[in-house]
């Protein structure tokens, strides 16, 4: 049924618009868009988080590995914060009440932003999930994390970003 489904998901991403967006490469801008936050109001990206190091993170509720990888990263997100890092949760394609189903049990207090038709993810190439986008304090693309993400990759690659490196 999750295979399904996912394969469903993936054909929605793919095929809506027939444009389908290249995804960004490192070194080039990050993709602006617009989001509304689950806990309200709208969100512009990178604009509204000039001067930090992002991370854009692509969950759904139906992911087998984006509920254990969303809890293990707050304790990073706690830590580095203060630093200059912002996660983004960037929920894909799924309505206000099933993403806060799903973000509530969790603990995380990283922002959760809604892409309810999916147009986000399609400007990112988003063609699986979790996958997550990191961007330097400038807003420009300076990799990706295909998959799941354990938290000491995640805050390796994090904290070359903050230190410069």
């Amino acid at each position: 049924m999750v295979a399904r489904l996912l394969f469903l998901v993936l054909l929605l991403l793919a095929g809506c618009g027939g444009d389908s967006a290249k995804p960004p490469g490192n070194g080039e801008p990050a993709p602006a868009f617009q989001a509304q936050s689950l806990a309200g109001g709208a969100v512009k990206v990178p604009v509204d988080f000039a001067g930090k190091v992002v991370a854009i993170r692509f969950w759904a509720d139906w992911c087998p590995y984006c509920r254990k990888e969303m809890a293990e990263l707050q304790p990073v997100y706690a830590r580095l914060h203060g630093r200059g890092l912002e996660i983004l949760a960037v929920n894909v394609a799924q309505d206000r009440d099933t993403a806060q189903r799903f973000i509530e049990p969790l603990g995380i207090r990283y922002p959760v932003l809604l892409d309810p038709e999916g147009a986000t993810a399609r400007a990112y190439g988003v063609q699986a999930l979790p996958i997550t986008w990191l961007l330097d304090r400038h807003g420009v693309v300076r990799g990706k994390i295909v998959g799941e993400a354990t938290p000491q990759v995640f805050e390796r690659k994090v904290l070359e970003l903050l230190d410069g490196l």
